[in-house]
């Protein structure tokens, strides 16, 4: 018995601090949101201000980092092309709760509706929810070449 003891405290002593790295929870990689808006027709340009004069800013005081903005170019099925952007976020958690607040803002819906006024100006959204890969380049800080 005097000898089981000490080998049990030993091999738990040894398995203590693989138990303690395997529970330790593990830094949470940034999510990407790629977004897809298909413009309704003839509404491309008051789409694009909205995200110029409103959206961007109010993304960002509810969380939202605003990577990237790009506009299609034209083709035959989308003639004014659509606009495509990249949001990143903490976490899918984060991501929820941020657009939950950005949906019940006032400012945001106030927006919505002083734009939508001649009708709506998005016909279709498309999301899809990323993680960067071990090998992908850093993204370039605003503004760098």
């Amino acid at each position: 018995m005097r000898l089981v003891l000490p080998a049990l405290l030993a091999l738990l002593s040894l398995a203590a601090p693989a138990a303690a790295q395997t529970a330790a929870p593990q830094a949470q990689q940034p999510v990407y949101e790629l977004r897809i808006y298909y413009p309704a027709p003839g509404k491309a340009e008051a789409l694009n201000a909205r995200f110029r004069n409103h959206t961007l800013k109010l993304f960002a005081k509810h969380g939202m980092h605003n990577v990237a903005y790009w506009n299609e170019l034209p083709r035959a099925d989308a003639p004014d092309g659509r606009v495509v952007y990249i949001l990143s976020y903490p976490s899918r958690e984060a991501r929820e709760a941020d657009w939950k607040a950005f949906g019940a803002d006032p400012e945001w819906q106030k927006v919505v509706a002083e734009s939508e006024a001649n009708g709506k100006i998005v016909t279709k959204v498309e999301s899809i929810f990323m993680t960067m890969t071990d090998y992908s380049p850093p993204l370039a800080p605003s503004g760098s070449r």
